[in-house]
């Protein structure tokens, strides 16, 4: 199974042909990792001294960065230690939006920017519960803050200055991993989501498919049998890439790896180049009604 398509790309606003966007457009959209090799984020001098694991707060996975209110949260950094890790960051959200909006143009209209994350711990090792280790095979789905269908799109980017690769495994294909647990995962309680909404669990209202999504994420983690046994694939990243890919539709697991960079990007299914191919599409499929 092809699990990676390559983009012969070094610039975060490489100039393309319609026919190319179209076709790397299709190709996320199917469950393909877009993988750009040759696409570096540089980090100028003084930002080298931010490669260090100090810099996190110890509690949460990553330190994180809100491209809209400009805050740092989750770091362990003050004064000029923290606006140099939110100028890093501010800076990478804006290569990854101007990245996004040239290979993808038809994004442009309904794409809109989420959180920046930098992981400067190593992952392998790292403790955590099952529900919330980035080790086990996932589909993305957040329990506090839903996303009514909307999909999840990541960009990555490898800035481990030793050279050492992040180590990703890729499942099976969502058409093959949704029919496999649906059948487990009971309707949402009637009432639950304007429960969960009023007692402040959730930042929205939990849809049907945000139910779905959730349970699938957590019924994939806490399934060891299936862990151990499902098709998979590994996949090593080399410092100095990046990587694009709809983390709602691909299931993944990151086994190790330290010092990376990372943006998210929400986008409504009517948005899509094909929008039959969102996991919304698929799963209302699967049960024969709407979930949004």
């Amino acid at each position: 199974m092809q699990i990676l398509k390559t983009l012969d790309i070094s610039s975060w606003t490489p100039p393309l042909e319609s026919d190319a966007t179209k076709e790397y457009t299709h190709a996320l959209e199917s469950g393909y990792v877009a993988f750009l090799p040759q696409l570096n984020f540089e980090l100028a001098e003084n930002e080298r001294r931010l490669l260090s694991p100090q810099w996190s707060d110890g509690k949460a996975k990553n330190i994180s960065y809100d491209p809209q209110t400009k805050l740092v949260k989750h770091t362990s950094a003050l004064g000029t230690d923290k606006e140099a890790i939110g100028q890093m960051m501010a800076r990478y959200a804006d290569y990854a939006n101007k990245l996004v909006l040239t290979l993808f143009p038809n994004y442009s209209k309904g794409i809109r920017i989420g959180r920046t994350s930098y992981r400067p711990v190593e992952a392998d090792g790292r403790s955590s519960s099952v529900r919330k280790d980035d080790r086990l095979l996932h589909v993305d789905a957040f329990a506090a803050s839903p996303v009514q269908g909307e999909r999840i799109l990541r960009i990555f980017s490898n800035i481990n200055p030793e050279g050492k690769p992040r180590e990703w495994v890729l499942g099976e294909s969502f058409d093959m991993l949704a029919p496999r647990f649906l059948p487990k995962i009971p309707k949402p309680f009637p009432g639950s989501s304007w429960l969960l909404k009023t007692l402040g669990i959730t930042k929205g209202k939990r849809t049907e498919y945000d139910h779905y999504m959730l349970q699938l994420h957590d019924q994939e983690k806490l399934d060891t049998h299936y862990q151990q046994t499902c098709p998979k694939t590994a996949v090593s990243l080399p410092a100095s890439s990046t990587w694009i890919v709809y983390t709602d539709l691909v299931p993944h697991a990151v086994k190790s790896g330290q010092y990376c960079l990372e943006q998210t990007f929400y986008l409504p299914v009517e948005s899509m180049q094909e929008p039959a191919l969102s996991p919304l599409r698929k799963l209302e499929r699967l049960v024969g009604r709407k979930l949004v």
